[in-house]
């Protein structure tokens, strides 16, 4: 009777032994399983941000691209920096991609006086959509200010071409002249005096093309 019980206290050892083990057996695996997942979310996270900083670099460069495409040319009648009757100074190159009208007058020039009212006020019908300039040359800047002031084309900029190097520029020899620029760096000459009309409207062509 005493073996017997001996026995059945050794089994029931044994058994409970056996349960332990298929326990901590059961447990370990899901332990092993959530280690390893782990360094899976990493590489997700880290894979988005490269992702994410490789995107930020293809818009920045695309950024770059679009200020690279919108300088514009100068052309090279324009590329110059003069005084002006008024006593300042301008930079012709400044205006470029801008429409601009350059008229070319000298102090003397009684047809050129003649068209100070014409361009006064296309310069003032066109103000903020076309720029006038006017470019006087062959004469002492004295008698240009007299000039400007006497026939009231005072609403835009007068360069003194001192040496003519402007004019040659532009390839005008003889006043009045006029050179039309459309925002393309296109000119356009158009020697001797226009009229109104004519002006007007060579001048508004520069904005509606």
């Amino acid at each position: 009777m005493t073996a017997t019980r001996a026995r059945s206290a050794i089994g029931a050892a044994a058994g409970l032994a056996l349960l332990l083990a298929g326990c901590a057996s059961s447990t370990e695996p899901a332990a092993e399983e959530t280690e390893s997942s782990a360094p899976a979310s990493e590489t997700s996270t880290e894979a988005s941000d490269d992702e994410s900083q490789a995107g930020t670099t293809e818009d920045a460069a695309d950024d770059a691209s679009a200020d690279e495409g919108t300088d514009v040319a100068v052309p090279a009648a324009m590329d110059f920096t003069a005084p002006t009757v008024s006593g300042g100074e301008i930079d012709a190159a400044a205006l470029a991609g801008e429409p601009t009208v350059f008229w070319f007058w000298a102090p003397w020039c009684t047809v050129c006086r003649g068209e100070a009212p014409s361009v006064t006020q296309v310069a003032e019908d066109l103000d903020g959509e076309v720029t006038f300039v006017g470019v006087a040359g062959l004469g002492e800047t004295d008698a240009m200010v007299e000039f400007v002031d006497s026939t009231g084309v005072t609403g835009f900029e007068h360069v003194v071409d001192a040496d003519g190097s402007i004019w040659t520029g532009f390839g005008v020899v003889s006043q009045p002249s006029f050179v039309f620029v459309d925002a393309d760096g296109e000119m356009e000459t158009v020697v001797g005096a226009m009229g109104l009309e004519s002006l007007e409207s060579t001048s508004r062509d520069l904005v509606d093309g």
